[in-house]
């Protein structure tokens, strides 16, 4: 069984930082394109980042608001993809989902729960 189990999101001020954390089971971690979207009340849910799958060309992708204050990481050991978020401004209020895919094998999409990041003014 295949789970997504986000965490670390919370009450925030703008300006500040936090770090979300998704730890992954059921799949093997290194074959799998890492992402997380973000999803505000009444909007679509938005690509943030994504990183390629271990071995894979190319580097992290990034939306263009984003740049320069979020930060992707993955752990194969821990089987972990990291959102290392700052700067963060009240219009980032939303709720901050894992998603993992691997679309050459037919793997996935599997999401994750969610975790609610809110920032106040």
């Amino acid at each position: 069984q295949v789970q997504l189990v986000e965490s670390g999101g919370g009450l925030v001020q703008s300006g500040g930082s936090l770090r979300l954390s998704c730890a992954a089971s059921g799949i093997t971690f290194s074959w799998f394109v890492m992402s997380w979207y973000r999803q505000a009340p009444g909007k679509d849910r938005d690509l943030v980042a994504s990183i390629p799958s271990t071995g894979a060309d190319g580097s992290a992708n990034y939306a263009d608001s984003v740049k320069g204050r979020f930060t992707i990481s993955r752990d194969n050991a821990k089987n972990t993809v990291y959102l290392q978020m700052n700067s963060l401004k009240p219009e980032e209020t939303a709720v901050y989902y894992c998603h993992a895919q691997n679309r050459l094998r037919r793997l996935g999409p599997y999401w994750g729960q969610g975790t609610q990041v809110t920032v106040s003014s």
